[in-house]
């Protein structure tokens, strides 16, 4: 079975970490986020590492929670602040850049928000549906989105569960790029090549210092989210949505 996240390092120090699920377009489950743990601990770890870029498939970065997990979550099998998927992302040593050529939804969004820096395509859309599924949001949105975006926009997305094409934050938006999709990748590349020019210690320690207030922020809305989860994981019309939602 071929894995569902795979890294590599090239000769300049630049870590790719791939996320390759087709089949389950590379959704946030058990094995998918395991696998994507692992690899960014392994690419981290190389010492020959100065950067990390993280890349999905053209059409889909990460597709954000599956079914199942939803179910688990609902069922209460899942506490929704057992999901550190962010934590981990945001405390990997090393910058770290989202290269989001395809679309992110939700928790996939919530994954390349987290990153330091974030490239968009302007043919991909982007956003948090939480709220069509009958839930408030999770994965630190509630926050995180805000540290990118105004906190207007981001209020309207999280409220609304509107999917936006990238094109739409090229003038209101706080990423650091927004570009055609075939651009995006290489743009990445191109700002970790810069970036592992330099002494890994000291990027190790800027990264510590940089990443500080996202940090915190993540913990304070860990407690937040689960206690807004538990108030509306488990009614019925939740249960009712995430089933239309993921029609077999």
């Amino acid at each position: 079975m071929t894995a569902p996240v795979r890294w590599s390092i090239d000769a300049h120090g630049v870590a790719t970490v791939e996320m390759t699920d087709a089949a389950g377009r590379n959704a946030l489950s058990e094995t998918f986020v395991a696998a994507l743990t692992g690899a960014l601990a392994s690419a981290a770890s190389d010492q020959a590492a100065r950067a990390i870029v993280l890349v999905g498939m053209k059409d889909v970065f990460c597709s954000g929670a599956p079914k199942s997990l939803l179910m688990q979550l609902a069922d209460g099998a899942v506490e929704p602040g057992e999901i550190l998927l962010p934590k981990i992302v945001l405390e990997t040593p090393l910058p770290l850049i989202a290269a989001m050529e395809g679309h992110a939804i939700g928790g996939g969004f919530a994954l390349g928000l987290c990153a330091d820096i974030v490239i968009i395509a302007r043919e991909s859309r982007y956003g948090c549906n939480f709220i069509d599924l009958g839930i408030t949001p999770g994965m630190g949105t509630t926050r995180l989105l805000e540290q990118v975006l105004s906190p207007a926009i981001a209020r309207e997305l999280l409220y609304t569960g509107e999917l936006r094409r990238g094109s739409a934050f090229e003038i209101r938006g706080g990423f650091n790029h927004v570009l055609p999709r075939d651009a995006v990748v290489t743009k990445a590349y191109e700002i970790a090549m810069a970036i592992a020019e330099k002494p890994r210690l000291a990027l190790e320690t800027l990264k510590r210092g940089l990443s500080i207030r996202r940090r915190r922020i993540f913990d304070e809305t860990l407690a937040l989210e689960s206690t807004m989860h538990r108030a509306v994981l488990s009614q019925p019309e939740t249960r009712r949505r995430i089933e239309d939602a993921y029609v077999e």
